[in-house]
């Protein structure tokens, strides 16, 4: 079982960003309730960022080219 999922997002003019998610759910959810209806929108949509300093980022669903969704294993040597 993977420990948290790396989504890339390959962004028009080459751009690429990445957010991790703790489960494949919660990304699923976003992708479907905040992308995928917007798919052709230059309306803005936020992106949930996991950081402390209280990060954020918004997107133009519409400039997504692709998202690569990287399954993440620790192991226990990795924790330590």
């Amino acid at each position: 079982m993977p420990s948290e999922y790396a989504v890339h997002l390959l962004i028009e003019g080459g751009h690429r960003e990445e957010v991790r998610f703790q489960k494949l759910e919660e990304f699923t959810q976003w992708y479907q309730t905040a992308i995928k209806p917007k798919a052709e929108s230059n309306e803005f949509v936020g992106v949930p960022m996991k950081t402390a300093q209280g990060e954020m980022m918004v997107v133009r669903p519409s400039k997504i080219n692709g998202i690569r969704v990287e399954p993440l294993y620790t192991t226990s040597v990795d924790r330590y």
